[in-house]
């Protein structure tokens, strides 16, 4: 019973997740009524009165699903370890067409992604890419591309339809919420041998020691990022040579510190104020946020579109400065252990981290906020920080590299509590059952646009693939 119960949460949380998954495969774009021309065309020579195009799947709007798609889509999900047991065919063209009626429909109500981020994303894949396969001439042999550039026409295609995908399900959801009502009536709704099995989770606590660097390593660091500006502004010396050069930040450094972002990209807030302050061609004072200094270069503005690109340096941290910090945790730890301060009042005390510090310490998910951790999806980091941690045990300090590229931290942890696996609690749980009425109400809204829009839109699927079971109503009457 339990199994089944477990299986079934998995379900629901698949159903959602598959509305937003953008599978990979080569794009082709044509205009819709060009081909309805093409499939419908007389031949008076043969007087056929129907040719058919070999190897289109579908047609959706402005788009069009080649059978090669299904192919390559197929393929890709085998190449990146998925499991394929119960893939169809008819199941990926299915979601090939959801995806390009969602990219269809953001065109027509003008929710348009620019060539230029497309390119930026198609940049950061290629380096990636290059970095995994081990160079340009590699990765060009793998995908079977004679050169770069018929490589970015295919990236750009997939990549712009990806996001148009994802604006649209994003307008489609973003202002759908639910209340404490709804959430009681979803749960109550569900019978009780079928309600769902929460898996083992662990709430986790810990004190963080941030290491400074001295003053004079912070000084060094400005005068430094003053000097290059200086040089770029009265040398014309080139901004994008100096961050290959000089930045510390891994995510932009071989790229000359480029980005491009909006106001909603997910930058620190120090970052996007200075950005947005800048004109055109501007570089600015050297700045400090939790990663270190930067200086920013703004190279295009399009409306609240920004290309820039940027230098990051981190000041060095003295070992005596992480030897403090380790044997102040040291001290730290053996208080609480000796009953002096109680974790919390510890971390409330001492800990430099002001996110988790005023909550006893208490570590949030990210991906809902709430405090517990289910074991088989936590972060491998962080479940190898506490793997061996009994109940009640305090860690010896532990050392945690920032991948982001600022200064490392160090920590003291504990389980605060551990949860068996067990039946869904309306209280104890109600933030997971939240999170399941949400996407619920999230389905229900995608799937009344979709059969709207379904109803509106041009759609033309191929004789052969009418007979599949489509979730939607894909074979119109």
């Amino acid at each position: 019973m339990k199994l089944s119960r477990r299986m079934n949460l998995r379900f629901m949380t698949k159903k959602i997740k598959a509305l937003s998954i953008a599978l990979l495969a080569i794009v082709g774009m044509v205009q819709a009524q060009e081909v309805d021309q093409a499939l419908s065309e007389t031949d008076s020579t043969t007087n056929t009165n129907r040719v058919k195009l070999d190897g289109i799947a579908a047609v959706i709007g402005d788009y069009v699903i080649l059978e090669s798609d299904i192919d390559k889509t197929l393929i890709d999900l085998q190449n990146q370890g998925a499991s394929t047991e119960d893939v169809t065919r008819c199941g990926l063209l299915g979601k090939l067409m959801e995806d390009r009626l969602y990219a269809h429909q953001a065109v027509q109500d003008s929710l348009l992604v620019s060539d230029d981020m497309v390119n930026a994303q198609s940049d950061r894949q290629i380096q990636q890419l290059t970095q995994q396969i081990g160079s340009v001439e590699k990765m060009l042999s793998y995908y079977k591309k004679s050169d770069m550039e018929s490589f970015r026409e295919e990236l750009f295609e997939i990549n712009k339809l990806r996001m148009l995908s994802e604006k649209m399900q994003g307008k489609i959801v973003e202002e759908i919420e639910v209340t404490p009502e709804e959430v009681r009536q979803f749960f109550y709704k569900i019978p009780e041998d079928e309600r769902p099995v929460f898996g083992a989770e662990l709430e986790i606590a810990q004190i963080v020691k941030q290491p400074e660097a001295p003053e004079e390593e912070k000084q060094k660091v400005i005068n430094q990022l003053k000097e290059i500006r200086q040089d770029v502004l009265e040398n014309d010396a080139s901004f994008n040579v100096k961050a290959i050069l000089y930045s510390q930040d891994p995510g932009s450094k071989s790229k000359g510190g480029f980005y491009s972002m909006t106001k909603e990209t997910p930058f620190v807030k120090e970052f996007k104020d200075v950005a947005f302050s800048l004109r055109e061609g501007e570089i600015s004072e050297p700045f400090e946020t939790i990663f270190g200094y930067h200086i920013i270069y703004i190279e295009k503005i399009r409306g609240q579109e920004l290309d820039l690109r940027h230098i990051l340096m981190i000041p060095d941290i003295p070992k005596s400065a992480i030897d403090k910090a380790v044997k102040e945790l040291d001290s730290i730890r053996q208080q609480v252990i000796d009953g002096k301060y109680t974790f919390a009042e510890a971390a409330l005390n001492f800990s430099d981290e002001k996110e988790t510090k005023f909550d006893g310490g208490l570590l949030r998910n990210p991906i809902n906020f709430d405090s517990r951790f289910e074991l088989t999806k936590m972060d491998p980091t962080l479940y190898n920080q506490v793997r061996n941690l009994k109940d009640g045990e305090i860690s010896r300090p532990i050392r945690e590299d920032d991948p982001r590229g600022g200064p490392p931290k160090f920590k003291i942890m504990k389980i605060s509590n551990r949860y068996d696996e067990h039946e869904a609690d309306f209280a104890k749980d109600y933030m997971k059952i939240q999170e399941l009425a949400l996407r619920e109400k999230q389905f229900k809204a995608i799937k009344e646009w979709m059969d709207e829009h379904i109803e509106d839109t041009y759609i033309h699927v191929d004789p052969d693939n009418r007979d599949c079971d489509f979730a939607n109503n894909w074979v119109k009457e």
